[in-house]
Protein backbone atom coordinates (compact mmCIF):
# COMPACT_ATOMS: atom_id res chain seq x y z
CA UNK A 1 0.00 0.00 0.00
CA UNK A 2 1.50 3.63 -1.09
CA UNK A 3 1.83 5.59 2.81
CA UNK A 4 0.64 9.00 1.02
CA UNK A 5 -3.14 7.04 -0.47
CA UNK A 6 -3.56 4.79 2.59
CA UNK A 7 -5.05 8.56 4.18
CA UNK A 8 -3.13 7.57 7.27
CA UNK A 9 -0.03 7.44 8.77
CA UNK A 10 1.19 4.97 11.71
CA UNK A 11 4.24 6.48 14.33
CA UNK A 12 6.03 4.79 16.93
CA UNK A 13 6.29 7.15 20.36
CA UNK A 14 8.92 5.08 21.64
CA UNK A 15 12.61 6.27 21.77
CA UNK A 16 14.15 2.70 22.71
CA UNK A 17 14.73 0.56 19.79
CA UNK A 18 13.79 -3.11 21.45
CA UNK A 19 9.87 -1.16 21.59
CA UNK A 20 9.81 -0.33 18.63
CA UNK A 21 9.63 -4.08 17.33
CA UNK A 22 5.69 -4.51 17.67
CA UNK A 23 5.23 -1.00 15.76
CA UNK A 24 7.58 -2.76 12.76
CA UNK A 25 5.42 -5.90 12.52
CA UNK A 26 2.07 -3.88 12.61
CA UNK A 27 3.13 -1.78 9.36
CA UNK A 28 4.46 -4.89 7.25
CA UNK A 29 0.66 -6.06 8.15
CA UNK A 30 -0.73 -3.18 7.11
CA UNK A 31 1.52 -2.70 4.31
CA UNK A 32 2.79 0.82 5.09
CA UNK A 33 6.05 2.79 6.30
CA UNK A 34 6.22 3.74 9.90
CA UNK A 35 5.99 7.13 9.99
CA UNK A 36 9.53 9.52 9.75
CA UNK A 37 9.50 10.58 13.59
CA UNK A 38 12.58 10.99 15.97
CA UNK A 39 12.14 10.62 19.77
CA UNK A 40 15.05 11.28 22.08
CA UNK A 41 15.76 12.00 25.65
CA UNK A 42 17.81 15.25 26.23
CA UNK A 43 21.24 15.34 28.57
CA UNK A 44 18.89 16.56 31.26
CA UNK A 45 16.14 13.78 30.29
CA UNK A 46 13.63 15.82 28.96
CA UNK A 47 11.33 14.37 25.89
CA UNK A 48 11.41 15.81 22.40
CA UNK A 49 9.96 14.92 19.89
CA UNK A 50 10.34 16.04 15.94
CA UNK A 51 7.59 15.03 13.21
CA UNK A 52 9.48 14.87 9.90
CA UNK A 53 6.68 14.65 7.43
CA UNK A 54 3.38 16.59 7.18
CA UNK A 55 0.32 14.92 9.02
CA UNK A 56 -2.34 18.09 8.09
CA UNK A 57 -5.81 16.70 7.83
CA UNK A 58 -4.74 12.53 7.97
CA UNK A 59 -5.47 10.06 10.18
CA UNK A 60 -2.59 9.18 13.14
CA UNK A 61 -1.86 6.24 14.58
CA UNK A 62 0.49 6.34 17.76
CA UNK A 63 1.83 2.59 18.92
CA UNK A 64 3.42 2.88 21.93
CA UNK A 65 4.95 -0.41 23.78
CA UNK A 66 5.54 0.46 27.72
CA UNK A 67 9.47 -0.89 28.57
CA UNK A 68 10.08 -0.86 32.51
CA UNK A 69 10.64 3.11 32.42
CA UNK A 70 7.23 3.55 32.41
CA UNK A 71 6.80 7.59 32.95
CA UNK A 72 9.28 8.34 30.15
CA UNK A 73 7.03 6.52 27.68
CA UNK A 74 3.63 7.96 28.96
CA UNK A 75 6.18 11.66 28.29
CA UNK A 76 6.84 10.46 24.48
CA UNK A 77 3.07 9.55 23.95
CA UNK A 78 1.67 12.46 25.14
CA UNK A 79 4.64 15.06 23.63
CA UNK A 80 4.10 13.17 20.07
CA UNK A 81 -0.03 13.39 20.65
CA UNK A 82 0.51 16.88 21.54
CA UNK A 83 2.77 18.07 18.42
CA UNK A 84 0.20 16.19 16.20
CA UNK A 85 -2.88 17.98 17.49
CA UNK A 86 -0.47 21.31 16.64
CA UNK A 87 0.46 19.99 13.01
CA UNK A 88 -3.36 19.57 12.71
CA UNK A 89 -3.56 16.36 12.35
CA UNK A 90 -7.26 15.05 11.65
CA UNK A 91 -7.24 11.89 14.66
CA UNK A 92 -4.97 10.75 16.58
CA UNK A 93 -5.37 7.63 17.67
CA UNK A 94 -3.42 5.63 20.92
CA UNK A 95 -2.38 1.83 20.14
CA UNK A 96 -1.49 1.50 23.74
CA UNK A 97 -1.45 -2.67 24.12
CA UNK A 98 -0.54 -2.30 27.65
CA UNK A 99 -2.15 0.49 29.35
CA UNK A 100 0.17 1.69 32.48
CA UNK A 101 -0.83 2.27 35.88
CA UNK A 102 -4.33 0.10 34.92
CA UNK A 103 -3.79 -1.50 38.61
CA UNK A 104 -3.88 1.78 40.05
CA UNK A 105 -7.89 2.15 38.76
CA UNK A 106 -9.08 1.98 42.12
CA UNK A 107 -9.21 4.30 45.46
CA UNK A 108 -6.39 2.97 48.52
CA UNK A 109 -6.58 4.62 51.30
CA UNK A 110 -5.66 8.29 50.70
CA UNK A 111 -4.29 7.47 47.28
CA UNK A 112 -5.76 8.39 44.06
CA UNK A 113 -7.08 6.94 40.83
CA UNK A 114 -4.15 7.20 38.75
CA UNK A 115 -5.53 5.24 35.68
CA UNK A 116 -8.24 8.27 35.78
CA UNK A 117 -5.52 10.90 35.83
CA UNK A 118 -3.68 9.53 33.01
CA UNK A 119 -6.92 9.09 31.06
CA UNK A 120 -7.30 12.81 31.24
CA UNK A 121 -3.90 13.67 30.29
CA UNK A 122 -4.15 11.91 26.64
CA UNK A 123 -7.52 13.34 26.08
CA UNK A 124 -5.95 16.85 26.93
CA UNK A 125 -2.76 15.83 24.97
CA UNK A 126 -5.28 14.88 21.53
CA UNK A 127 -5.80 11.83 21.86
CA UNK A 128 -9.35 10.84 20.03
CA UNK A 129 -9.15 6.97 20.12
CA UNK A 130 -7.53 4.15 21.96
CA UNK A 131 -6.88 0.63 20.81
CA UNK A 132 -5.87 -0.99 24.27
CA UNK A 133 -5.86 -5.11 25.04
CA UNK A 134 -6.96 -7.01 28.48
CA UNK A 135 -7.77 -3.98 30.53
CA UNK A 136 -6.67 -4.78 34.14
CA UNK A 137 -10.74 -3.85 35.07
CA UNK A 138 -13.21 -3.47 32.06
CA UNK A 139 -14.43 -0.69 33.99
CA UNK A 140 -11.57 1.65 32.88
CA UNK A 141 -13.29 2.10 29.63
CA UNK A 142 -15.91 4.84 31.92
CA UNK A 143 -12.58 7.07 32.14
CA UNK A 144 -11.81 7.92 29.48
CA UNK A 145 -14.06 10.72 27.56
CA UNK A 146 -13.39 9.13 23.55
CA UNK A 147 -14.12 5.58 22.27
CA UNK A 148 -11.93 2.55 23.91
CA UNK A 149 -11.51 -0.64 22.02
CA UNK A 150 -10.34 -3.13 24.46
CA UNK A 151 -9.02 -6.03 22.26
CA UNK A 152 -8.75 -9.58 23.96
CA UNK A 153 -5.80 -11.78 23.93
CA UNK A 154 -7.76 -15.28 25.09
CA UNK A 155 -7.73 -16.51 21.02
CA UNK A 156 -4.40 -16.35 20.30
CA UNK A 157 -3.38 -17.84 24.13
CA UNK A 158 -6.25 -20.87 23.58
CA UNK A 159 -4.73 -21.45 20.13
CA UNK A 160 -1.01 -21.51 21.57
CA UNK A 161 -2.61 -24.25 24.07
CA UNK A 162 -4.38 -26.19 21.45
CA UNK A 163 -1.31 -26.06 19.10
CA UNK A 164 1.54 -26.23 21.76
CA UNK A 165 0.28 -28.38 25.00
CA UNK A 166 0.96 -31.45 24.22
CA UNK A 167 -2.12 -33.37 25.73
CA UNK A 168 -4.15 -30.57 26.36
CA UNK A 169 -7.35 -32.72 26.77
CA UNK A 170 -5.38 -33.85 29.73
CA UNK A 171 -5.17 -30.13 31.21
CA UNK A 172 -7.16 -27.95 34.30
CA UNK A 173 -7.37 -24.53 34.30
CA UNK A 174 -6.26 -22.75 36.92
CA UNK A 175 -7.56 -19.59 38.73
CA UNK A 176 -4.86 -18.66 41.05
CA UNK A 177 -7.20 -16.66 43.23
CA UNK A 178 -11.12 -16.30 43.57
CA UNK A 179 -11.06 -12.91 41.73
CA UNK A 180 -9.72 -14.75 38.75
CA UNK A 181 -12.01 -17.36 38.45
CA UNK A 182 -14.54 -15.52 35.67
CA UNK A 183 -11.38 -15.11 33.69
CA UNK A 184 -10.10 -18.46 34.14
CA UNK A 185 -14.31 -20.04 33.95
CA UNK A 186 -13.93 -18.38 30.34
CA UNK A 187 -10.79 -20.50 29.42
CA UNK A 188 -12.58 -23.82 30.68
CA UNK A 189 -15.41 -23.23 28.55
CA UNK A 190 -13.73 -22.48 25.22
CA UNK A 191 -11.89 -25.22 25.68
CA UNK A 192 -14.02 -27.68 27.43
CA UNK A 193 -11.69 -28.39 30.24
CA UNK A 194 -12.35 -28.66 34.16
CA UNK A 195 -11.48 -25.65 36.51
CA UNK A 196 -9.67 -25.55 39.36
CA UNK A 197 -9.41 -22.68 41.71
CA UNK A 198 -6.79 -21.90 44.87
CA UNK A 199 -8.02 -20.39 47.75
CA UNK A 200 -6.88 -19.70 51.23
CA UNK A 201 -4.18 -17.28 53.03
CA UNK A 202 -1.35 -17.77 50.33
CA UNK A 203 -3.18 -15.79 48.25
CA UNK A 204 -3.47 -11.59 48.64
CA UNK A 205 -6.44 -10.19 46.23
CA UNK A 206 -6.95 -6.76 45.52
CA UNK A 207 -10.32 -6.86 47.11
CA UNK A 208 -8.55 -7.33 50.67
CA UNK A 209 -7.04 -4.07 50.50
CA UNK A 210 -8.44 -0.53 51.74
CA UNK A 211 -10.39 1.22 49.24
CA UNK A 212 -10.03 4.58 50.94
CA UNK A 213 -12.99 5.13 53.14
CA UNK A 214 -12.89 3.45 56.08
CA UNK A 215 -11.12 5.99 58.20
CA UNK A 216 -12.63 6.20 61.50
CA UNK A 217 -15.53 8.87 61.78
CA UNK A 218 -13.99 11.52 63.81
CA UNK A 219 -14.52 11.61 67.56
CA UNK A 220 -17.10 14.51 68.97
CA UNK A 221 -16.70 14.77 72.93
CA UNK A 222 -20.33 15.88 73.69
CA UNK A 223 -19.86 16.25 77.34
CA UNK A 224 -21.15 19.72 79.00
CA UNK A 225 -22.17 20.37 75.31
CA UNK A 226 -26.19 22.15 75.46
CA UNK A 227 -26.41 22.05 71.91
CA UNK A 228 -25.50 24.98 68.83
CA UNK A 229 -26.81 28.30 69.04
CA UNK A 230 -28.62 29.26 65.99
CA UNK A 231 -28.39 33.10 64.48
CA UNK A 232 -32.48 32.56 65.92
CA UNK A 233 -31.36 32.31 69.41
CA UNK A 234 -33.10 29.38 69.21
CA UNK A 235 -30.73 26.01 70.22
CA UNK A 236 -30.81 22.73 68.31
CA UNK A 237 -30.22 19.42 69.62
CA UNK A 238 -26.46 18.55 69.73
CA UNK A 239 -25.20 15.67 67.39
CA UNK A 240 -25.57 12.32 68.65
CA UNK A 241 -22.70 9.91 68.67
CA UNK A 242 -21.80 7.81 66.10
CA UNK A 243 -21.47 3.89 67.20
CA UNK A 244 -20.90 1.43 64.53
CA UNK A 245 -20.60 -2.47 65.78
CA UNK A 246 -17.26 -3.80 66.06
CA UNK A 247 -15.53 -4.75 62.69
CA UNK A 248 -14.35 -8.50 62.54
CA UNK A 249 -11.02 -8.86 60.82
CA UNK A 250 -11.03 -10.67 57.73
CA UNK A 251 -9.03 -14.39 58.41
CA UNK A 252 -8.92 -16.19 55.51
CA UNK A 253 -8.85 -20.42 55.82
CA UNK A 254 -6.10 -22.43 55.61
CA UNK A 255 -4.78 -22.58 51.60
CA UNK A 256 -7.16 -24.93 49.71
CA UNK A 257 -7.27 -26.41 45.68
CA UNK A 258 -10.45 -26.46 45.10
CA UNK A 259 -10.79 -28.85 42.20
CA UNK A 260 -8.80 -31.99 40.97
CA UNK A 261 -5.73 -31.33 39.61
CA UNK A 262 -4.06 -34.94 40.66
CA UNK A 263 -2.60 -36.14 36.88
CA UNK A 264 -3.20 -33.37 35.36
CA UNK A 265 -1.47 -30.32 33.48
CA UNK A 266 -2.43 -27.56 35.13
CA UNK A 267 -2.62 -23.64 33.14
CA UNK A 268 -2.85 -20.78 35.38
CA UNK A 269 -4.33 -18.07 33.92
CA UNK A 270 -4.37 -14.23 34.13
CA UNK A 271 -3.76 -11.08 32.33
CA UNK A 272 -0.60 -9.27 34.24
CA UNK A 273 2.43 -11.23 34.94
CA UNK A 274 4.80 -8.75 37.21
CA UNK A 275 5.48 -9.64 40.34
CA UNK A 276 5.95 -13.95 40.09
CA UNK A 277 5.46 -14.35 43.41
CA UNK A 278 2.02 -15.34 43.43
CA UNK A 279 2.67 -17.68 40.32
CA UNK A 280 5.45 -19.63 42.39
CA UNK A 281 3.31 -20.08 45.19
CA UNK A 282 0.13 -21.37 43.08
CA UNK A 283 2.74 -23.90 41.29
CA UNK A 284 4.26 -25.33 44.36
CA UNK A 285 0.77 -25.62 45.87
CA UNK A 286 -0.49 -27.78 42.54
CA UNK A 287 2.55 -29.93 42.73
CA UNK A 288 1.82 -30.77 45.80
CA UNK A 289 -1.82 -32.10 44.67
CA UNK A 290 -0.17 -33.78 42.07
CA UNK A 291 0.23 -32.14 39.06
CA UNK A 292 2.70 -33.07 37.04
CA UNK A 293 3.07 -29.84 34.58
CA UNK A 294 2.31 -26.42 35.35
CA UNK A 295 1.83 -23.43 32.60
CA UNK A 296 1.41 -19.99 33.28
CA UNK A 297 -0.64 -17.97 30.31
CA UNK A 298 -0.87 -13.99 30.73
CA UNK A 299 -1.37 -11.29 28.23
CA UNK A 300 1.48 -8.94 29.57
CA UNK A 301 4.38 -10.04 30.66
CA UNK A 302 6.12 -7.71 32.77
CA UNK A 303 8.47 -9.48 34.46
CA UNK A 304 9.86 -6.96 36.34
CA UNK A 305 12.79 -7.25 39.10
CA UNK A 306 14.12 -10.79 39.60
CA UNK A 307 10.94 -12.31 37.37
CA UNK A 308 13.05 -14.25 35.26
CA UNK A 309 15.20 -15.88 38.02
CA UNK A 310 12.05 -16.84 40.13
CA UNK A 311 10.89 -18.48 37.12
CA UNK A 312 13.63 -20.61 36.40
CA UNK A 313 14.20 -21.98 39.79
CA UNK A 314 10.57 -22.67 40.42
CA UNK A 315 8.36 -25.54 39.77
CA UNK A 316 6.64 -23.69 36.83
CA UNK A 317 7.47 -25.04 33.48
CA UNK A 318 6.41 -22.73 30.83
CA UNK A 319 5.40 -18.84 30.89
CA UNK A 320 3.54 -18.08 28.20
CA UNK A 321 3.07 -14.04 27.30
CA UNK A 322 2.19 -11.80 24.11
CA UNK A 323 4.35 -9.47 22.79
CA UNK A 324 2.12 -6.68 23.98
CA UNK A 325 5.45 -5.57 26.22
CA UNK A 326 9.30 -5.56 25.18
CA UNK A 327 10.49 -9.08 27.17
CA UNK A 328 13.48 -9.96 24.93
CA UNK A 329 15.90 -9.31 28.03
CA UNK A 330 14.18 -11.66 30.38
CA UNK A 331 13.82 -14.75 27.51
CA UNK A 332 17.33 -14.72 27.56
CA UNK A 333 17.49 -14.98 31.17
CA UNK A 334 14.87 -17.46 31.59
CA UNK A 335 14.23 -20.03 28.30
CA UNK A 336 10.62 -20.85 30.12
CA UNK A 337 9.38 -17.63 28.93
CA UNK A 338 7.84 -17.96 25.42
CA UNK A 339 6.02 -15.73 23.28
CA UNK A 340 2.77 -15.46 21.26
CA UNK A 341 2.68 -12.47 18.26
CA UNK A 342 -0.29 -10.15 18.95
CA UNK A 343 0.37 -8.04 16.03
CA UNK A 344 -2.67 -9.15 13.60
CA UNK A 345 -4.94 -8.15 15.77
CA UNK A 346 -3.78 -4.81 16.48
CA UNK A 347 -3.46 -4.31 12.53
CA UNK A 348 -6.87 -5.38 11.88
CA UNK A 349 -8.21 -3.10 14.63
CA UNK A 350 -6.20 0.02 12.83
CA UNK A 351 -7.37 -1.16 9.19
CA UNK A 352 -11.22 -1.17 10.57
CA UNK A 353 -10.92 2.06 12.38
CA UNK A 354 -9.92 3.57 9.60
CA UNK A 355 -12.13 2.21 7.18
CA UNK A 356 -14.94 2.84 9.52
CA UNK A 357 -16.03 -1.05 9.59
CA UNK A 358 -17.35 -2.60 12.77
CA UNK A 359 -15.12 -3.93 15.15
CA UNK A 360 -17.60 -6.76 16.10
CA UNK A 361 -15.84 -9.71 14.15
CA UNK A 362 -12.63 -8.91 16.06
CA UNK A 363 -14.81 -10.04 19.44
CA UNK A 364 -16.56 -13.09 18.43
CA UNK A 365 -16.93 -16.05 20.83
CA UNK A 366 -15.79 -13.46 23.40
CA UNK A 367 -17.77 -13.51 26.59
CA UNK A 368 -18.11 -10.88 28.70
CA UNK A 369 -16.06 -12.15 31.68
CA UNK A 370 -12.66 -12.41 29.42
Amino acid sequence: MNVAKSGYRVFSANSSAACTELAKKITERLGVELGKSVVFQESNRETRVDVKESVRGQTIFIIQTIPRDVNTAIMELLIMAYALKTSCAKNIIGVIPYFPYSKQCKMRKRGSIVCKLLASMLAKAGLTHIITMDLHQKEIQGFFSFPVDNLRASPFLIQYIQEEIPDYRNAIIVAKSPAAAKRAQSYAERLRLGLAVIHGEAQCAESDMADGRHSPPCVRNTTGHTGLELPSGKQQAPFPGIELPIMMAKEKPPITVVGDVGGRIAIIVDDIIDDVGDFVAAAEILKERGAYKIYIMATHGLLSADAPRLIEESAIDVVVVTNTVPHEVQKLQCPKIKTVDVSMILAEAIRRIHNGESMAYLFRNITVDD
